[in-house]
């Protein structure tokens, strides 16, 4: 047994964005962390806030509230509660970043431009990376543009109705095999673009994303975010395998 109280850094978790999928964060977060104790664990406090306003509805129906407000306060929260970073794991939340690190003066894990700086990374300038994320993330150039700046391009599928669908399925009755199919036909579809590799961009995906099989190598922000929380925190990773 091991006694490591306040020994690491504290993250606050804005989750219910969607609710399994912030479960699915912390259990990955617990899986990769080299543990002999309790003790050794990353201490988080998570906002589990389901009542977020639709990301979707406000970007791309226009008919709902701005979710950057609650965002913002829920920051704050986590903040005065002792939170030493924050994580989110939802992508197209992060297009309220802007809000969020103004109510907050801690870091944002910044999950798409984590992945994104990691899918380019041994790419050369003017290489692809294919994304499977939601339309409203992807119409407002958040990934394209994080890519960007790392000098390479973003590709999308070329129609993205079944793929909301299949997240709006998949928040209201979980992921099934018709989902993990959807998928591994975008991303051959992406690949025969010119993809060199793929991102998975969206949380609802991540449930998944081990069972989706790619002739390229598939990159989950969900895992890079998980990967960012440990070292922030300073527990013990795991070896990677």
């Amino acid at each position: 047994m091991t006694d490591n109280a306040g020994q690491f850094r504290r993250i606050g978790v804005l989750g219910g964005m969607g609710v399994e999928a912030t479960i699915a964060l912390m259990q990955r977060v617990f899986a990769a962390t080299a543990a002999e104790d309790d003790q050794d664990h990353v201490p988080m406090i998570v906002d589990m806030n389901p009542q977020v306003p639709s990301r979707i509805r406000h970007i791309i129906a226009q008919d709902g509230p701005d979710p950057g407000p609650v965002l913002a306060q829920m920051a704050a929260r986590l903040e005065t509660a002792g939170a030493q970073a924050l994580a989110m794991p939802c992508n197209t939340a992060h297009l309220y970043a802007s809000q969020i690190t103004q109510a907050a003066g801690i870091p944002l894990l910044n999950m798409p431009a984590l992945a994104c700086a990691q899918a380019a990374s041994g790419l050369a300038a003017g290489d692809i990376v294919g994304i499977l994320a939601s339309p409203a993330t992807n119409g407002t150039g958040l990934f394209s543009g994080l890519l960007a700046k790392n000098r390479v391009k973003a590709a999308f599928p070329a129609d993205e109705t079944d793929i909301l669908a299949s997240i709006r399925k998949i928040k209201k009755l979980g992921p099934d095999s018709a989902d993990i199919a959807l998928l591994e036909r975008e991303a051959a579809k992406l690949v025969q673009a010119g993809a060199a590799r793929v991102i998975i961009g969206c949380s609802e995906f991540s449930l998944i994303s081990k069972q989706v099989r790619s002739s390229v190598p598939i990159l989950d922000t969900l895992d890079v975010l998980t990967d960012a929380i440990i070292a922030f925190s300073g527990v013990q990773a795991k070896p990677a395998t």
